[in-house]
């Protein structure tokens, strides 16, 4: 089981070629992938603040996220548990958030963000 990361997801779902095929494939592969509803709060932030160009508004990426197999994480109380007892290795808020649903969920985590790569948190090999 995966969580992407929001930029590997943006790939995923965009067709980036800064996905690898061996990344693509894994994800492809993998029995259950999720997207955190983090991603999309951070997608809305920065398209708002004109920080990310999107292609389609975020709810279309939502459902283009389930059209396409992948789960929505919702925030649990677990997640913030977890997100409590982090170091700060990473300032950024919603990476934060997404360390912490990877680590309270056991899933492993598609990133290419080195800070977030430092914590204790199975990443995948992109």
């Amino acid at each position: 089981m995966m969580l992407l990361d929001t930029h590997v997801f943006l790939w995923y779902v965009l067709a980036d070629p800064g996905l690898s095929e061996s990344a693509l494939c894994k994800i492809q592969t993998s029995d259950r992938v999720f997207v955190s509803i983090a991603s999309f709060w951070e997608m809305a932030i920065k398209s708002s603040l004109g920080k990310l160009k999107l292609p389609v508004s975020v709810p279309e990426l939502m459902e283009l996220c389930v059209s396409g197999g992948f789960e929505i994480l919702q925030i649990r109380p677990s997640h913030l548990q977890t997100l409590e007892e982090l170091p700060w290795i990473h300032r950024d808020p919603f990476d934060r958030l997404i360390v912490a649903q990877a680590r309270a969920e056991g899933l492993e985590l598609a990133t290419e963000d080195s800070c977030v790569r430092r914590y204790d948190v199975k990443t995948a090999e992109l």
